[in-house]
């Protein structure tokens, strides 16, 4: 096994040179505009499913723990590094100079990142409060469920569990907030639901950071626990991974971390294991 990860590894760093080198950046502007598509972006080599070939056949906690031992082999990257990979993992397909913002649905400059009113930050899907890991490098800067986003967008977010349910605000794209909990907009539902399964079963408790796991519930605090487990079940359904979301996997895995969200590659997982 040992060496078909070696193997496998040498044939990724060759595809991720090929994939480094054609993108080429282009001159940044400023300004925003509303995504409308989410079927192009910088090109990543198809991934070879055998990369899973450890779980095969199994369910449950055994599928979880297979899954676990399979991610947990990745490249950690520095907070910092984050700002110059989201602008790689999150490009806009319709403009090489933007990101799409993930809760907005805004498309915005690359050059905007920062922390004023206009920029984008790194949201951390799985709130970083939740089990308080903060930014140190490991599951505060896993770029499986760091994404883009609005500054003040990202504020009204904060540490909320995810619901259904809330009252649209300023640059919301669609989506809700109440008081307890945050319900993205319809287009990137599955997408969040995936970035919590992916870090319930990559953080569990064995390398040093907490173990984190979904739960029933909302007002989780600092808990290491994300809810609604059954809202996510059901946004996971309902939106199922697009061209956007496997293109995101796709160049993680071969440009960044060198490992994968399991439920985009394989959706039926979900159940297996919830």
């Amino acid at each position: 096994m040992l060496a078909i990860r070696i193997r496998r590894r040498k044939a990724v760093a060759l595809a991720t040179a090929a994939v480094l080198a054609g993108l080429t950046a282009p001159a940044l502007t400023a300004g925003t505009a509303t995504a409308t598509t989410t079927t192009a972006g910088p090109h990543a080599a198809a991934y070879d499913d055998s990369y899973y070939d450890d779980a095969a056949g199994k369910t449950g906690d055994a599928l979880k723990d297979a899954l676990h031992t399979i991610i947990s082999d990745q490249t950690k990257l520095s907070y910092s590094a984050v700002w110059d990979a989201l602008k790689v993992t999150d490009q806009d397909p319709g403009n090489s100079s933007n990101v799409i913002l993930l809760y907005s649905g805004i498309s915005r400059s690359k050059s905007l990142n920062g922390g004023d009113t206009g920029d984008w930050n790194r949201e951390h899907v799985w709130a970083k409060s939740h089990g308080g890991f903060g930014t140190s490098t490991g599951p505060g800067t896993d770029i499986h469920h760091l994404r883009p986003s609005d500054v003040r967008v990202n504020s009204v977010r904060g540490n909320k569990d995810f619901d259904n349910g809330g009252s649209a605000f300023t640059d919301s794209g669609g989506s809700l907030t109440d008081s307890d909990s945050f319900e993205p907009r319809d287009a990137v539902k599955g997408d969040v639901a995936r970035m919590i399964f992916y870090m319930a079963v990559r953080y569990e408790g064995t390398d040093g950071w907490p173990d984190l796991e979904v739960n029933g519930q909302v007002n989780n605090g600092s808990n290491p626990y994300m809810g609604k487990l059954s809202v996510l079940k059901a946004w996971h359904q309902e939106d199922p991974p697009d061209s956007f979301e496997k293109r995101r996997n796709d160049v993680i895995h071969d440009s960044f971390q060198h490992n994968r969200n399991p439920f985009i590659d394989h959706p039926e997982w979900v159940e297996s294991i919830w």
